[in-house]
This record gives C-alpha cells, sequence and structure tokens, in this order.
C-alpha cells in the first residue's frame, strides 16, 4: 500500500510522510505524490515504533493475580501451578490482548519468552506487530527433561519457518542458569549458531541468583555462561541487575545486549540499581522491556521509559545521570539494533514502523521540549495512530476487534484460575 502521511511533526517542523509498501521512502514538505490513503496529522508528532525488548506476552492473563509476592515464592505458588494448565486458546487470547495493549501504546515490535509457539505466532501475525519469538525452555537438570527440550527446539524451529512470515522470528529461550542443566545451554547456543538465530533468557535478575549460582557453579552467572561458552553477540539477556564492573566488560567484550525492566525490577524488589551509564559507557548495546503483565501489570513502554530514567537519577543521586532523549533511543532504535532490523528512526529508506503522538493534551501543553514531556508527563494514551511495516494497526486510537479480544481474554483468564 502506498500511505501518505501529511503535516506530522518531526524534529520541530511539520513533515510529509511517504509510504510504499513497508519502507519510508521520501520525507518533506507538501510532498506531491499519488498515495491510496492520505492521513492528515495536523496536530501530532511521528515517533518510531516502540520496541519491548522483554515480554512474555500471555501472561496478560495474570494480570493482577498473585501481586505483592517475592520473586520465587511468586513463580513456585502463583504463576507456575497456573501456566501449567494453559491451553492453545488461552495462549492466543492472552497474546492478542497484549498485542492489543502494545499497539494502543505505540509499540511495533516486541521480544518475547513463553511456550505454545503456535498460538502466540498466530495471535500476533493477525495482530501485524513483528515478534521475537522465544519457546522458553526449562529442563530442571533432568537428562529426560533436556532430551525432550532438544527435539521441542527443532520442533519449533521448522514450525515457525514452514509456517510464518517475515514479522515472526525465532530465537531459542533457556530460562534462566537456575531451571536449564549447562548441557542444554550448551546446546542450544549451538543451535543458535548453526540456524543464525537470537538467544534470550534471565540472567542476574536478583541477589538470591547470583548467592545461588556462586553455590551451585562456583561463579556468578555471568561468568558462569562465559565458562559455558554463551557469551556471544546473539545473547540477549533480561534484568543483568546484579553485575559487576569486569562482567560489564565481559558483556561489553562479546557483543552481549541486555535489557533493563524497570517495572518488574521494582515491583518485585529485584534491585533498582541497573548500571545502565557503565554499560553503555563499556559499549553494551542497552535496550528497554516491560516484562510480563503478571510482574509489571501493564505493557506502557512510555512508562517504562520514565521508570527507568527516574530510577536511574535517583540512586545515583544525580538528576543528569539519564535523560529522557537517551530513554527515547533504548526504546527504539537500541531495540532494534538488537534485533537486526532497520527500524527505530524516522528516516528514507527506513521501515514504516511508526505512531503519531495526539500533542493535543495537558500532557504536551506547553511543549517546550517535546521529548521531554513524552518521557515524563505522558503515558501510552497520547498514542493515536499505529503503523507497522508500512500497515496501519491503530487510527484514532481504534484497533478492528478490540471489543472481542478484550471479551475473550477476560474469558479465558476467569476460567483458568477456576480450574
Amino acid at each position: 500500500m502506498k500511505l501518505l502521511i501529511k503535516n506530522a511533526l518531526l524534529d520541530g517542523e511539520a513533515k510529509d510522510l511517504f509510504i510504499d509498501g513497508k519502507f519510508i521512502t521520501r520525507i518533506g514538505t507538501n510532498l506531491a505524490v499519488e498515495a491510496e490513503r492520505t492521513i492528515d496529522a495536523s496536530g501530532k508528532a511521528v515517533i518510531p515504533g516502540f520496541v519491548n525488548m522483554h515480554s512474555h506476552a500471555p501472561m496478560t492473563l495474570f494480570r493482577g493475580f498473585g501481586d505483592d509476592m517475592p520473586l520465587m515464592k511468586w513463580l513456585q505458588e502463583r504463576i507456575w501451578p497456573h501456566e501449567a494448565k494453559l491451553t492453545r486458546t488461552d495462549i492466543y487470547w492472552g497474546t492478542k490482548l497484549a498485542c492489543l495493549e502494545m499497539i494502543k501504546s505505540g509499540t511495533t515490535t516486541f521480544a518475547d519468552m513463553y511456550f505454545n509457539m503456535r498460538g502466540i505466532a498466530d495471535a500476533v501475525t493477525e495482530m501485524g506487530l513483528r515478534v521475537l519469538l522465544g519457546d522458553t525452555n526449562i529442563d530442571n537438570f533432568d537428562p529426560q527433561l533436556t532430551e525432550k527440550a532438544k527435539e521441542h527446539t527443532k520442533k519449533v524451529f521448522k514450525l515457525v519457518q514452514e509456517n510464518y512470515g517475515e514479522r515472526i522470528q525465532m530465537s531459542v529461550a533457556p530460562h534462566a542458569i537456575y531451571t536449564v542443566s549447562g548441557e542444554l545451554l550448551q546446546w542450544l547456543n549451538n543451535f543458535s549458531r548453526e540456524h543464525g538465530l537470537l538467544m534470550q533468557m534471565h540472567v542476574a535478575e536478583t541477589e538470591g541468583e547470583v548467592r545461588d549460582s556462586v553455590k551451585n557453579f562456583g561463579l556468578s552467572p555471568v561468568r558462569y555462561l562465559y565458562k559455558l561458552g554463551l557469551l556471544s553477540p546473539r545473547l540477549i539477556i533480561a534484568h543483568g541487575l546484579h553485575v559487576d564492573e569486569d562482567e560489564i566488560r565481559m558483556l561489553a567484550d562479546h557483543n552481549v545486549k541486555v535489557v533493563h525492566n524497570p517495572a518488574s525490577n521494582m515491583k518485585l524488589a529485584s534491585g533498582g540499581k541497573f548500571k545502565f551509564v557503565e554499560m553503555k559507557k563499556a559499549g553494551v548495546t542497552v535496550g528497554l522491556g516491560t516484562d510480563g503483565c503478571a510482574s509489571s501489570n501493564n505493557l506502557d513502554m512510555i512508562e517504562v521509559m520514565r521508570y527507568a530514567t527516574f530510577l536511574g537519577k535517583v540512586w545515583r543521586h544525580d538528576p543528569e545521570a539519564l535523560k529522557a532523549d537517551e530513554m527515547l533511543e533504548a526504546a527504539t532504535c537500541a531495540g532494534a539494533k538488537m534485533l537486526g532490523l532497520k527500524a527505530g528512526y524516522i528516516r528514507e529508506g527506513y521501515l514504516a514502523d511508526l505512531s503519531l503522538v495526539d500533542m493535543h493534551s495537558a500532557a504536551f501543553t506547553p511543549n517546550f521540549n517535546f521529548v521531554s514531556n513524552l518521557v515524563y508527563a505522558a503515558n501510552g494514551s497520547c498514542i493515536d495512530t499505529v503503523i507497522c511495516n508500512g500497515q496501519v494497526l491503530m487510527e484514532n486510537r481504534v484497533v478492528k476487534g478490540e471489543d472481542e479480544i478484550l471479551e475473550k481474554a477476560a474469558e479465558c483468564a476467569y476460567n483458568l484460575v477456576r480450574r
């Protein structure tokens, strides 16, 4: 489709954007082009679509279920027992709800770790977003489960390759060092190398995880992964809260990417001293994520940007430590870079993954600094229109089929907790 966006605020000026297929092909003033559809963006600013680099999409069904508990108790007593009851239908509608929420708040791409890939991939395909799928592996150090996990990974890889398009990208996704054996970690790493896949996993999320790693493996989590040979440009670690200076250097030396999830870190009291400044200075690419709705309660990347910068300022006692424009970069172009996408910027030749921000609101009045207002004053409700891969997913805050999604997802959630 050929789409023309008229009069969108870009870098302080009203610009037209011409989208041909999935790319932004021209940016200028009063463009004279033939388009199949025109959107008048007067009074709206254009920004890149957010890239949510860590989520568990179907866990929208667990929103508000098991709040105010420590991480391991929350997992063992509330989440894992009910996750065992999830059906493919539950996964599908939970993911559609997550996609709806992300679209409504300006996210166009997300990285996900969960299971039942077909239910997730079907939902994402229909909703029009991009996703890095990670079929979560857990073997609990049981050799029989290790072999099953290997065969399952091969099966899922074939499934995704044969049934889904370019917006659906697969990764391998070992859950964490405390739920996945060293043998399976190394096998998954080799599989990812052989097939050119990224790898996602939770690393150094809590102090308890670090203590147990030293006790069980004789090394901290990052050093343990180094010993196993897992540190590489393919690896994306979620959280990375409890790492020291040498570990940051190791991550940088191996071009490992890190995702900061401030909302879940705060809620689960995992720790607030994420070393954003030190990682960036060392050369580590740092993105932002919401985590799942069971631990962060929403998928609003604008709120994540605000939490990340406020946390970074407060524990350092430095108002200049993390700035609004850094957070916008982390939420857009850094995530795109992690995924190898030509996205994250509003530029000619880049993917048409973008949002229009409604400026007619208190959050943008006055508008001395648009990025500051976006990060510090606004929330996802300021997003008016979302385009992904050149396709309009939301306009005037309306997403096709949203009433059905809300009804079906709620029905699945209530039935799930009764089983």
